[in-house]
C-alpha cells in the first residue's frame, strides 16, 4: 500500500520560484508585477467598471526594473497576476573593472557579474571610488536578472 505514495521528483533549481499569484486587485502602486514578461513596478493603476455582466479590469502601468521601459497593461480584477521575486542586497565595492563592479559579498566572496550602471549613476560610483570613499552599492535581483540601482559611502567604523 505504502509503494504509491513513493514518488521522486527531479528538481532543476533551488526551488525558489521567480513568481509568485497574486490576485490583480490586491497589487498596489509601488509593489511589483509581471507586465508583458517583464519585472516592473507599478506606477501607476486604475480600476474601470465594465458593462452590467463583465468584471472591473484593472489598468496597469509599470516601469521595468532593469530597463526603464514603461509597460501598460489590462487585467480583470479577480484574475491572477505573476509578481516577481525581488531581492535587494548591499555589497561593498572593491573595485571597477572593465566596466564590471567587483562586489564583497557578506560572506566575503567576491562577486564579479555586475555592470557598471549606465551614467549619471555609474559616473557617480566611480567618482566616489576615485576619490578612495569606501562604497556600499546596492543590487537588485529579479527574474534571473540583477543590476545595481544605487550606491552610499560606508559609514566610518
Amino acid at each position: 500500500m505504502a509503494e504509491e505514495h513513493d514518488h521522486t521528483f527531479e528538481e532543476a533549481d533551488a526551488g525558489a520560484s521567480l513568481t509568485y499569484p497574486l490576485q490583480c486587485s490586491a497589487l498596489r502602486k509601488n509593489g511589483f508585477v509581471l507586465l508583458k514578461g517583464r519585472p516592473c513596478k507599478i506606477v501607476d493603476m486604475s480600476t474601470s467598471k465594465t458593462g452590467k455582466h463583465g468584471h472591473a479590469k484593472v489598468n496597469l502601468v509599470g516601469i521595468d526594473i532593469f530597463t526603464g521601459k514603461k509597460y501598460e497593461d489590462m487585467s480583470p480584477s479577480t484574475h491572477n497576476m505573476e509578481v516577481p521575486n525581488v531581492r535587494r542586497t548591499e555589497y561593498t565595492l572593491l573595485d571597477i573593472d572593465d566596466g564590471y563592479l567587483s562586489l564583497m559579498t557578506s560572506d566575503g566572496d567576491t562577486k564579479d557579474d555586475i555592470r557598471k550602471p549606465a551614467d549619471p549613476l555609474g559616473a557617480e560610483i566611480e567618482a566616489a571610488f576615485e576619490e578612495g570613499k569606501e562604497i556600499i552599492v546596492t543590487i537588485i535581483q529579479a527574474m534571473d536578472e540583477e543590476a545595481c540601482i544605487a550606491w552610499k559611502e560606508a559609514p566610518q567604523s
